[in-house]
């Protein structure tokens, strides 16, 4: 009788231990890659060149204001095929903004979805990315990339 009674309650224990299901965690965050971008000295063309009080705006919304970096990561427009930054400048650091200088970067490119998991859904990788710019920008590390699916490393230099 006894050996019943432990039998049945270790059978119930192995029926609720085997029903469960896996937890679901997206752990590859964030899915959809943001363009990572660094500035470099445009004389040495190899050191790090930082951005005084550097402004970023796309659309109408403000990225970031009135910092100071040498590099950023950016989110691109999932349902758009084109992002136009501004970005803004002061390197005399006057605090009325004279001196400020503007430049523009373009970034084209074909979105396109692709399934992750049940748990992460989808993300937007970006295929055929060229770039432009315009303003205070020098020139750029590369015009065009075959596509931007992670952002382990920068995607673009630009030189200024």
């Amino acid at each position: 009788m006894r050996f019943l009674k432990y039998a049945i309650i270790l059978f119930v224990a192995a029926i609720c231990f085997l029903s469960c299901e896996k937890d679901d965690f997206c752990t590859q965050n964030p899915v959809t890659p943001n363009l990572i971008l660094r500035f470099y000295d445009n004389t040495t063309l190899t050191e790090f060149k930082e951005v005084k009080r550097f402004t970023m705006s796309t659309g109408g919304i403000t990225l970031f204001s009135d910092i100071a970096t040498d590099s950023i990561a950016i989110p691109l427009n999932t349902i758009a095929e084109e992002t136009v930054f501004t970005l803004t400048r002061n390197e005399t650091n006057n605090v009325d903004n004279t001196g400020d200088e503007t430049a523009t970067l373009t970034v084209k490119y074909t979105p396109e979805n692709e399934y992750v998991s049940r748990s992460c859904g989808f993300r937007v990788i970006f295929n055929n990315v060229t770039f432009e710019a315009t303003g205070w920008i020098d020139r750029l590390s590369v015009t065009e990339l075959e596509s931007i699916k992670n952002q382990a490393n920068a995607h673009v230099n630009i030189f200024h």
